[in-house]
């Protein structure tokens, strides 16, 4: 039961430092008869970490009846562009080199296995956030991925 209780506790803190998107528009690709016709959905979210950086990520989401329902697999397409916002402010951590690959945003493409992940990695020697989008699967993944980098400027 305290093994439960941990594992519990552990995933509810990592989904906590995950941003929520917030839909910004979409368009239509192929109509459906029945149920939603499949779109590119064009999602914004902020990084939980960094202060004043913005992603936006487009990403294919399928229609009809099993999409309808949340049963359909999405394609693992998505592309991502991040920009600085305002004046950015990195956390400790990520100062220090202990923030490597931290997965920043993800959204489920499929009803159990499959999900859109961002990924983001400083680069310290060019001063530069990297942010990696990418769709992984329990069995098998894909290479489909796209990148997006924000060079760390004075605000003015």
């Amino acid at each position: 039961m305290k093994y439960k209780t941990l594992l519990l506790t552990s995933l509810l803190l990592l989904v906590g430092h995950v941003a929520q998107a917030e839909q910004i528009g979409s368009v239509d690709t192929v109509f459906k008869i029945f149920g939603p016709d499949h779109k590119i959905v064009v999602e914004a979210f902020d990084d939980p970490d960094v202060k004043n950086v913005t992603c936006y990520v487009s990403r294919a989401k399928t229609g009809g009846i099993k999409g309808g329902l949340g049963l359909a697999e999405d394609t693992s397409d998505a592309a991502i562009s991040c920009q600085q916002v305002g004046p950015v402010e990195l956390s400790d951590k990520i100062k220090n080199g202990k923030s490597q690959g931290d997965v920043v945003f993800q959204k489920r493409t499929s009803l159990v296995f499959k999900k859109l992940q961002v990924v983001r990695f400083y680069d310290a020697k060019r001063n530069t956030l990297a942010y990696l989008a990418y769709s992984d699967k329990v069995v098998e993944g894909s290479p489909k991925n796209a990148i997006s980098a924000v060079p760390i400027m004075p605000w003015h």
